[in-house]
Order: C-alpha cells, then structure tokens, then sequence
C-alpha cells in the first residue's frame, strides 16, 4: 500500500503521487541558458499531435516524440546536446499513402542571443537564437524535425506496382459481383431485325 505523504510545493500542499508526476511531465516553456548554467537535463515525451507547424507534412498525427536534453556549458558556449527518437507517419509522394519513418536525431546547438555569436559557432553547431527569457520547448523538437524530414517520403518498396495490382483485383471482384446489365436499345434491335420499325 502506498503511503500518501504530503509535501510542500510552491507554497501548495501536493500528495506525493501528484508530485512524482509533476516531475516527470516536460515543461511548456525552458529558458535554455538558465538549463545551460545549472547543467539542467530534460527526458520525456512530447505528443505529435501538439506540433502544429509538424502536422501538414503528415499522414497521421499519431505517437510522441520522446526527447533527451542535457544542457551545459563549455567555456563561454552554452549548448544543448542529446537526441529526439520518434517514428512519423508520413504521406508517400507515390501512393498517398502512410508510410512509418522512424527518426533518432543527435540534438547539437548552441545558444545564442545574436547572429553575430551564431557566426561564431564550431562547426557541429548548430545556432539555437533566443532572446532573454522564456521559449516553448516544441519549438526546439518541432524545428529539429521538420530540418531532418525527406522532401519527398516514398516507401522503400515499388508502392504503386502494390496499388495497381491491389485495384486490378478489387475491379475483377467488382466485375463478378455486379450483374450483367441490360442494353436499353435491345428491344429496337428485336424491331430492326423483325421489321416492324
């Protein structure tokens, strides 16, 4: 049986069930050098569904994209390393269909508050602009991801050989189950070879 002990919590008395989930929800918004000067780390997940900017690229708005953030510093350089792991549904190029792309992203920015310290970045860098304050944390995953997507997903294997012999079959059922229909001119050919037009 699990004891329900109550702590203090932002000057709110929260049972420790509630507290435990609290800690292990991700945040909304994250200000990025203060996670940098404090070495913060970020685990969890964030649904698919609440990347807006994401959804018009898929087919399906189903699943999370689970996220692992460490934030630091290495001298004057704040960064942001880690990794975002997901499979997408996307719409297929060829057959319009879905197709699951699996992602795992290595996560390498800097933090910057001017495009002049961006400039100044190493390499493996990538710029992360903020200004003072606070940024939604989707933001970072959302922009991550729509950077890494394909142009134009297709399926792996030749989709649309698939679709045409799938719609070759589905046209023969059609054709066996619909009734020979009758020719509304057949009685004027009765007439014609009679005569008695």
């Amino acid at each position: 049986m699990i004891k329900d002990t109550a702590h203090r919590f932002d000057g709110f008395v929260v049972s420790i069930y509630y507290y435990a989930v609290m800690l292990a929800r991700l945040p909304e918004y994250i200000d990025p050098l203060h996670l940098a000067d404090k070495r913060g780390e970020l685990k969890g997940q964030i649904p698919v569904s609440s990347l807006d900017r994401l959804a018009d690229l898929l087919f399906n708005e189903t699943g999370a994209v689970t996220v692992d953030l460490f934030f630091g510093r290495e001298g004057r350089l704040a960064k942001i390393e880690g990794y975002m792991e997901a499979v997408l549904e996307l719409e297929c190029q060829n057959c319009l269909q879905a197709v699951q792309w699996p992602v795992k992203h290595t996560v390498k920015l800097g933090i910057v508050t001017s495009i002049d310290q961006a400039d100044r970045l190493p390499e493996d860098y990538e710029p992360l602009l903020v200004a003072e304050g606070k940024i939604p944390l989707k933001n970072i995953v959302e922009d991550e991801l729509l950077l890494i997507l394909p142009a134009f997903p297709k399926h792996s294997y030749n989709c649309l050989a698939d679709k045409s012999l799938n719609n070759k079959e589905a046209d023969s059922v059609l054709d066996e189950q619909q009734s020979p229909t009758k020719n509304p001119f057949s009685i004027l050919a009765k007439f014609k070879n009679t005569g008695d037009l």
